[in-house]
């Protein structure tokens, strides 16, 4: 497994999600690879696919569970992987890694953040209050409003 990144220390959230991930792909391909010491090939891929998202996750210490994050940044076949080795792991993962197991039930109950937009994100554009096409009239009422007489 290479990195992009150098990795966060041990004592960060996004390392237990490292942690996390790993074991939870560890559990599901012992069951349905038959493998021992290291994951199968689809699994190791799985696993990278994983450490990069993981790398580029915009929240990094900030991030929520992946099924309560505001941004979806696995693509479809990805995240249908992922929920299988998660749907299936999860459960054993309370007597393989009973420590990981409850450090992310404890997650769980953290609040998903909103991601922040980017200074440069372009606002709509708006015209100017005399010209053809503009929908507010000099004294803020709509078009379609009638004027009330003073």
């Amino acid at each position: 497994m290479t990195h992009a990144t150098p990795r966060p220390t041990a004592a960060s959230r996004i390392a237990r999600e490292y942690t996390t991930i790993a074991a939870m792909i560890r559990v599901y391909c012992r069951a349905h690879h038959r493998t021992e010491a290291a994951p199968c090939e689809a699994c190791r891929q799985l696993l990278d696919y994983a450490d990069r998202r993981l790398d580029t996750c915009p929240f990094q210490e900030d991030k929520p569970v992946c099924n309560k994050c505001t941004v979806h940044c696995y693509s479809k076949g990805m995240r249908e992987r992922v929920r299988a080795v998660m749907r299936f792991s999860g459960p054993r993962m309370l007597y393989r890694h009973p420590w990981l197991a409850l450090r992310h039930l404890l997650d769980t109950r953290r609040p998903a953040p909103e991601l922040q937009r980017s200074r440069t994100s372009k606002k709509p554009a708006q015209t100017p209050a005399g010209l053809a096409g503009s929908n507010t009239r000099d004294d803020g009422a709509s078009p379609q409003a009638p004027r009330r007489a003073p």
